[in-house]
């Protein structure tokens, strides 16, 4: 064999071809129309030898500049967090790392117990009563959620915070065309929702209020003042969490939150380049059967013992498409492994001290960043985030930054055009008192 990853030999083609009665691969094509066949070399390289190719992907991949020898503060929703090596040992064991859909619980036990585990989990992080088995990532479990209270109330008007991830919103309103249901975004004041404006966006139309904790400038929202204005006239209320600062902050189900979503990355999950990830999507018992994906119960077998099994499976899959919750028909299973064994090896003490490291150092970052003549906005509360303006542009701070081995924050002006030359500075626990100082420096050297 030329490649020994293609499965079929010489051989292999001509007992396939033999066995549909034709002889070459040109007959098997033959119904196609000449006049639209493709005559021409591709436009690729030409093939090469494993150990050639081996060579020039080492050589592409070493361009890269990853968190692994750079000192990272982008965040805006993916993290550089602590990963357990544990992590890694589990996700790679074959019966997790191959496994597919748990239809056959008989088989599946090993499967179906992390799914439960991971479920578990997300409800004592987020308060809420119920967990699916994970959703593709935070964005797409926030579009569902708001899916989910359109469809629940009846309702077509949906009113996000502009201080929801711009990405969220942007998957979000792609849902919401093709359900004709209106999104309506609330502007943010000081990094936060405008309570002002979303009282008076929220009416007796409006299906649900979407909010994000911490929100996607770093701010901690004011819940408990936002959850009477987001019920009022019977809508629901949506909180997108970073779920590893729910290890410190009131969960949002203690401010009676309808549906919890998120993305489950800081837990285990590498940035990756951005993904996958896994989102997570928890909501009160009186929803759980209108919950998109999977959800796995516990059960007992004839003998009494204890088991698992997939539950509520109400999707198009299962039932008729019409009474479907949804059309998600998977899960992030092995990534929601890993939040789990993350979650299980830091235990409820480590996930407090990560979060409460993150909060530390941010605020360590931000009063440097003051020192340094640096302008801070959006003065307030914060997780791990913040923002700061400069003088430059962050395209080319970030690229002067990146010689000095760091990589910079977020550019705001690309989701916000009134934040122009903003930078989104993530701390995480991962960094150092002298990497936080560095960067400040330049930031502050670059500032005088």
């Amino acid at each position: 064999m030329k490649h020994r990853y293609l499965p079929a030999t010489e051989q292999d083609k001509k007992e396939m071809l033999a066995a549909i009665g034709v002889s070459s691969t040109d007959e098997l094509f033959a119904d196609i129309p000449d006049s639209v066949r493709y005559k021409q070399d591709y436009q690729i390289k030409q093939a090469k030898s494993e150990t050639e190719l081996t060579k020039e992907l080492t050589k592409l991949a070493a361009k890269n500049r990853d968190a692994g020898t750079y000192a990272s503060f982008l965040g805006a929703g993916v993290y550089d967090h602590y990963q357990p090596v544990i992590v890694d040992h589990v996700i790679s064991r074959s019966e997790f790392y191959t496994a597919y859909t748990p239809y056959q619980p008989e088989i599946s036990q090993g499967e179906l117990q992390a799914i439960f585990e991971f479920q578990t989990m997300i409800c004592e992080l987020t308060g809420m009563d119920i967990s699916n088995s994970s959703m593709y990532d935070g964005g797409t479990a926030l579009a569902e959620a708001a899916m989910l209270a359109s469809g629940h109330t009846k309702k077509k008007k949906i009113v996000v915070s502009a201080s929801v991830h711009p990405e969220s919103r942007e998957v979000l309103k792609t849902y919401a065309k093709g359900q004709y249901i209106e999104v309506v975004e609330v502007p943010a004041v000081n990094g936060v929702t405008d309570l002002d404006a979303l009282n008076e966006a929220v009416c007796d139309e409006t299906a649900a209020v979407v909010v994000q904790y911490p929100n996607f400038f770093g701010r901690i929202e004011p819940l408990k003042e936002i959850e009477p204005i987001a019920h009022k006239g019977n809508s629901m209320f949506i909180v997108s969490s970073n779920p590893l600062a729910l290890g410190l902050l009131t969960p949002p189900g203690a401010f009676f939150a309808d549906i919890v979503v998120g993305d489950a990355q800081p837990f285990g999950i590498p940035a990756a380049y951005g993904g996958p990830h896994c989102g997570f999507f928890a909501v009160t018992k009186k929803l759980m059967r209108k919950m998109p994906g999977r959800l796995v119960g516990q059960t007992e077998d004839e003998n009494g013992k204890r088991g698992f099994v997939l539950t509520l499976q109400a999707r198009e899959q299962h039932i008729r498409r019409d009474k479907a919750t949804s059309n998600i028909c998977s899960n992030q299973a092995l990534n929601a492994l890993a939040a789990s064994v993350a979650m299980t090896a830091l235990g409820k003490a480590g996930v407090k001290e990560i979060a409460r490291q993150n909060i530390q150092k941010a605020n360590y970052a931000k009063q440097q960043a003051k020192r340094a003549g640096l302008s801070v906005v959006f003065d307030g509360p914060i997780f791990n985030e913040f923002v700061v303006k400069l003088e430059d542009s962050v395209k080319a701070v970030n690229k002067r930054l990146l010689d000095k081995g760091i990589i910079g924050g977020y550019d705001l002006g690309l989701s916000y055009p009134e934040l122009t030359h903003h930078m989104l500075i993530a701390v995480t626990e991962l960094r150092t008192k002298e990497e936080i100082d560095a960067l400040i420096a330049e930031l502050g050297d670059r500032h005088e």
